[in-house]
């Protein structure tokens, strides 16, 4: 039985993504055929701006490659302009004479750009920006530098302006409107922006119009004159104030036409056989260019087109996220306001913040974000679902995770999303897709996930949170894929196995351990004799056999190897304080062993950085001392501010609480290095929201906070508890520590054993068992009752040797 055959006009991002909705609700009920005016498959036009500013290449952002077309029987016609379509024998006709027959039509033929009636607009080195043509033209143009005028102060002429200036042109940005993006950001928003764009060298002239583009005699443009009569230099002109629906095909086949080609709810024209999508349609008199609209378009077509017809558009919620030089914008709804509305408002100019929230009557109308938009996702939801907010309002505007009475974000945000809440703005997916996706299919990479869902694949603002949905998804999972299964290449078994193993058989040294898990190599590698000797110690301590072999330079000389070949050695300042006569023996070692350079530490603690490796003991010796760890996979500093006991805003004693824990915690191994901080009152002049465990103090009592890192990329803590005692602090901060030492994989943060495990297991563990975090506790006190300071055992005479000498045999 024949086929119908469906032609699309059109192979750009609308007309192709309602190809793939149809492919996989009907995958062969058509025979196929695509017309595309350029001489490219379908790619991401969103990322056009990445390959001007050399980011990103063409080959990177190529949606579907012309293999995908052919491994589904499409046959796909590049570089052919569709020219003529006959409704009444159904058939379109393309400029090198082919022709294609139809039983269903989908127009895509999206939008062109405006192009000013100025006075040498036809001038060689003027174009617009719409494709990767134009975006090949403007980098020819910059090759040898030079000066451009964009005109038009919107999205596509900033991300023009930004790439040129990357390219190395002088550019400037003339704008009719007031202040940029003014369909995007309120004038506070697009001020902040401005600033940042005129700080990285691009000139913004406002309110300011082009008359003319003057000749340079040769045919090429030279300059662009303004209305009152400025003249600026450019060898390229790049106009980008605004696009047009390109409807010149179906207004001349009869169609009905007003801005756009009219389209009904099922995104079907006047004639049933022909639908369209995209920038090209006008529905219900509004035509959309932003590409999340154009793929709700596309599912509602497709469902259409495979003849369901269950589906209606019904129109987009308009939301904007961008991110234009690296900064981060989001807007939706109604964010000028005006009368009856409210505003909330948080501005931190010098800070690169702005967060404007427009209510009215209760409700959220509008929202324009700048510099911060994580919770842009969570506005609209509010805007679209327009639920009351009363409940919400006084922390709206610290977002979604603001909790605690403190306030401080929650590293993930993804963890505390509905499935059915969106993640992915441009393609619509939800949460509840993602992770669905990522169980059935195996997918342990983000671009696994982008292929699959789409998903982070458009504009790319998403990508974290997809991330984030990853990390929190896969678990603990994450150890049966086969690439990333094993410790090393050493063997097969994943951390997990091996420190069950240790458990389960009391294995108590590597070559224990190495015999029983039938180790490939007999005495293991660089990479898997660390992380078994921390599992070892950490499994059975007072019994295991401490291999000082096995740890990493640092470790085994109990110093900081600096690129000189020197030491960093910092001693212990429990909660970063001091006095007198420690400062006085630094003061005299630094001067007997001619050190370098005193640094102050964000520990709160005093660096000698340039010690020769062998004065190492005695530099200790002379200290009197201990070990501050900063060397180690261990818990290195407490951070505090003064407290209660200074300052005038201190609720508890901060000082005295971190001093407590550095003292429990002292000489404590971990998976990876550990740092805690702890805050007097909820000013946090502590830092306690980046640390891995963190203590804030509130009027009843302390919040504990865990996971976070402010390391290259900066994690903040999760909220864990709110408990009332100083003795409570340190036994939920243990119990949490010893879960972490007990189940983390070697060299993983906290905030990664977090992101396996999730946060309610570990809440489940330590805040609502108590018998199990009481056990948990007793369990790390027993661990590190007794332990030596590695300082003072080696001055003692322990481990005199760095590594044991090889036995001669004669």
């Amino acid at each position: 039985m024949t086929k119908p055959k469906l032609v699309v006009v059109g192979n750009g991002m609308a007309g192709i993504r309602t190809v793939e909705e149809l492919l996989t609700l009907a995958p062969d009920l058509y025979d196929i055929t695509v017309f595309g005016a350029e001489p490219h498959p379908n790619y991401n036009r969103i990322q056009l701006s990445p390959v001007l500013a050399g980011e990103q290449t063409f080959d990177d952002i190529v949606l579907n490659p012309r293999s995908w077309y052919a491994e589904r029987g499409i046959a796909l016609h590049t570089g052919k302009t569709v020219v003529e379509l006959d409704r009444a024998r159904r058939l379109v006709r393309a400029d090198d004479g082919g022709v294609a027959h139809y039983d269903r039509l989908l127009l895509a033929t999206g939008s062109l750009p405006v192009m000013l009636p100025l006075p040498g607009r036809d001038l060689a080195g003027v174009i617009g920006y719409r494709d990767i043509r134009d975006t090949e033209a403007m980098l020819a143009a910059s090759a040898g530098g030079g000066r451009a005028v964009v005109i038009g102060g919107g999205l596509l002429g900033l991300e023009a302006a930004y790439g040129l200036k990357q390219r190395g042109m002088e550019v400037t940005v003339v704008h009719l409107a007031d202040w940029l993006l003014e369909r995007q950001l309120d004038p506070v928003a697009a001020r902040l922006l401005q600033a940042s764009l005129e700080a990285r060298g691009l000139r913004i002239l406002l309110g300011r119009q082009t008359a003319a583009l003057l000749d340079d005699g040769r045919g090429a443009v030279a300059a662009a004159k303004l209305s009152d009569g400025e003249t600026l230099e450019a060898k390229l002109v790049v106009m980008a104030v605004g696009i047009r629906p390109n409807i010149a095909l179906a207004a001349a086949a009869g169609l009905h036409c007003e801005r756009g080609v009219v389209v009904s709810d099922a995104l079907q024209t006047f004639d049933p056989r022909i639908y369209a999508v995209g920038e090209c349609v006008s529905h219900r008199g509004v035509c959309y260019g932003l590409v999340a609209p154009l793929f709700e378009q596309a599912k509602v077509c497709a469902n259409h087109l495979a003849q369901l017809g269950s589906s209606r558009y019904q129109g987009s919620v308009m939301a904007t996220k961008l991110k234009v030089t690296g900064v981060d914008l989001f807007s939706a709804g109604d964010f000028i306001g005006g009368d009856g509305c409210d505003e909330i408002v948080l501005s931190d100019p010098a800070g690169g913040l702005y967060k404007k929230l427009v209510l009215r009557e209760d409700k959220l109308i509008g929202v324009c974000l700048y510099g911060d938009t994580a919770d842009g996702a969570w506005y609209f939801k509010l805007l679209r679902e327009q639920r009351p907010i009363g409940d919400l309002r006084e922390r709206l505007i610290f977002g979604e995770t603001a909790i605690g009475d403190v306030g401080v974000q929650g590293q993930s945000r993804a963890a505390g999303m509905q499935d059915s809440d969106e993640v992915c703005g441009c393609n619509g997916v939800s949460k509840g897709a993602i992770v669905k996706a990522i169980k059935e299919n195996g997918l342990f990479t983000l671009d696994e996930v982008k292929r699959c869902t789409k998903a982070g694949g458009s504009c790319g603002s998403c990508s974290g949170l997809v991330e984030q949905i990853l990390m929190n998804t896969v678990g603990a999972s994450f150890q049966e894929a086969p690439k990333t299964k094993a410790v090393c290449g050493c063997t097969d078994h994943s951390h997990a196995e091996v420190r069950k193993a240790i458990r389960d058989h009391h294995l108590l040294d590597h070559a224990a351990v190495y015999h029983f898990l039938e180790w490939r190599t007999p005495n293991g590698c660089a990479s898997c004799r660390p992380a078994i000797n921390y599992y070892l110690l950490s499994t059975w301590p007072r019994e295991a056999v401490d291999d000082p072999q096995s740890r990493f330079v640092n470790e085994r000389v109990h110093a900081n190897i600096q690129k000189d070949g020197t030491f960093s050695v910092i001693p212990q300042m429990k909660g970063g304080v001091t006095n007198a006569a420690e400062l006085r023996r630094i003061a005299d070692v630094a001067d007997k062993y001619q050190v370098p350079m005193l640094k102050v530490t964000g520990g709160q603690r005093i660096d000698l950085l340039g010690i020769r490796k062998e004065d190492l003991v005695e530099v200790w010796k002379d200290l009197g001392m201990q070990s501050g760890h900063a060397y180690g996979k261990s818990i290195r500093t407490v951070k505090t501010c003064v407290g209660s006991e200074f300052c005038r805003f201190g609720t508890q004693n901060s000082t005295q609480m971190g001093i407590d824990l550095e003292t429990m915690l002292a000489n404590m191994w971990a998976p990876h290095k550990v740092k805690l901080a702890v805050s007097g009152c909820p000013r946090n002049c502590a830092e306690a929201g980046i640390k891995d465990v963190g203590v804030i103090a509130v009027d009843s009592g302390w919040e504990l906070y865990v996971g976070g890192n402010g390391g290259i990329k900066t994690e903040v803590a999760q909220f864990l508890c709110k408990v009332k005692t100083a003795e409570e602090v340190k036994e939920y901060s243990g119990a949490f520590l010893q879960l972490y030492r007990e189940e983390g994989y070697y060299l993983d943060r906290t905030v990664r054993y977090i992101a396996r495990v999730g946060l309610d297991y570990v809440k489940a563990r330590v805040v609502d068992d108590a018998a199990n975090r009481q056990a948990l506790y007793q369990r790390l006190l027993f661990a590190l009752e007794g332990l030596p300071d590695p300082w003072a055992a080696r001055i003692a005479g322990a481990q005199r040797q760095e590594y044991i000498p090889l036995k001669i045999i004669a």
